[in-house]
């Protein structure tokens, strides 16, 4: 609703200016074709790379591993799958977060504690590679170090406060 309510009013805005808004919209594309043709690289081959990282196999024996060091910390095992997809890729967490609501539901406290991880975190290593890619940096010097602070800040916090609010451990 928001997101319509913001449309209309940009429509009556380009309708009081008396702005071609499909010529404008198709000047804009076009602008971004140069941008795309630099992306594109960087996205092909990280969609690449997580398709390997998970059909190969690693994903599930990371996950193995994992898990043990995870629960004698207070984290449910089952929640390891969405922590170490999160950083990676946001549609393989979102299928995460989708299997674990149709597993345990999305009123349980894994489903619960599952969706505040899901949108207290952010696709670290995507979005850097997006961006970075994007204006040609290729040393990120301290981005990546802080960005996984910041992950494991927000996962320790929504832990918190899912144990708080949901009782989840």
């Amino acid at each position: 609703m928001p997101f319509a309510i913001l449309i209309l009013l940009l429509l009556l805005f380009a309708a009081i200016r008396r702005v071609n808004v499909c010529s404008a919209f198709v000047a804009g594309a076009k602008d971004a074709l140069p941008l795309m043709k630099t992306l594109l690289p960087t996205l092909a081959a990280f969609t690449i790379a997580m398709r390997l990282f998970r059909d190969s196999g690693a994903q599930a024996w990371l996950f193995t591993l994992l898990s043990p060091a995870l629960s004698r910390i207070g984290v449910d095992a089952r929640l390891v799958p969405l922590l170490l997809v999160r950083p990676f890729s946001g549609s393989a967490a979102t299928g995460a977060l989708t299997d674990l609501f149709t597993q345990y539901g999305p009123d349980s406290t894994v489903g619960r504690t599952a969706s505040v991880l899901l949108g207290s975190s952010e696709t670290i290593f995507y979005s850097l590679a997006l961006y970075f890619g994007a204006v040609g940096i290729k040393k990120t010097r301290f981005a990546v170090p802080v960005a996984l602070f910041a992950l494991a800040v927000s996962v320790v916090t929504g832990l918190w406060f899912s144990s708080l609010f949901f009782g989840a451990r």
